[in-house]
């Protein structure tokens, strides 16, 4: 065994696929009753505050994170095998392989290549709407023209779109700050971006993009 997964009683906190986008939202918790070779066995996840107990099937695509030292989460991905009758019934999900589990500390984010809409308005007021080269949980870079003049310094005010993988979109808003510039020979410009202001619900959906696009459902 090794420290990289959870272990026996740790808790899960789970999210299961769902055509549902609110259903798809909802989140469980489960924790970890025996470990397998290939698998762990977990107790039926319930959904705290109502206990109401999550109804899963064979081949239910889930996302999981479990919490270590610091704080820190560890995602993955996995599905659901079968269940086990024991004195209680469990729920036998794969095992991801240690490459599969991605932390995510509270400094440092995961950013991810992505052409994804930004409206932006500047604090003089003139807006503009650009598409981004890469996003992050700590900022964002975009092409722009000369028809959009920013400077270093410049503070924004933003709106992303981020489409998610069942379907469902959101909005996530912040003020960002234009922390670097790099100019290319066709009059284009990368600007990039440093998030100065966003509230924790609006990061965790850019979070939560990026994950998807980092760990695409494995082809099985």
């Amino acid at each position: 065994m090794t420290g990289l997964y959870p272990k026996i009683n740790d808790h899960l906190f789970i999210k299961a696929a769902s055509g549902d986008a609110a259903d798809s939202e909802t989140e469980y918790r489960s924790r970890i009753t025996e470990w397998e070779d290939e698998s762990f066995l977990i107790e039926i996840p319930m959904q705290e505050g109502t206990g109401r107990l999550k109804r899963l099937h064979i081949g239910d695509e889930l996302s999981v994170y479990f919490m270590s030292e610091g704080g820190i989460k560890n995602y993955f991905y996995t599905h659901v095998l079968g269940f086990k009758e024991d004195v209680i019934r469990m729920v036998r999900i794969r095992k991801p392989a240690e490459n599969e589990i991605m932390k995510m500390q509270r400094r440092s984010f995961l950013r991810v290549s992505a052409e994804l809409e930004l409206a932006a308005k500047t604090i003089g007021g003139s807006r503009f709407l650009v598409h981004t080269e890469d996003v992050g949980g700590g900022g964002a870079s975009f092409w722009t023209d000369l028809n959009v003049p920013l400077e270093l310094g410049d503070r924004l005010q933003c709106w992303l779109l981020v489409p998610y993988r069942n379907g469902s979109s959101d909005h996530a808003s912040f003020e960002a700050e234009v922390v670097r510039m790099k100019e290319l020979e066709n009059g284009r410009s990368l600007a990039m971006l440093k998030f100065v202001n966003i509230q924790d619900g609006e990061r965790q959906k850019i979070i939560r993009f990026c994950f998807e696009r980092q760990f695409d459902f494995r082809n099985r």
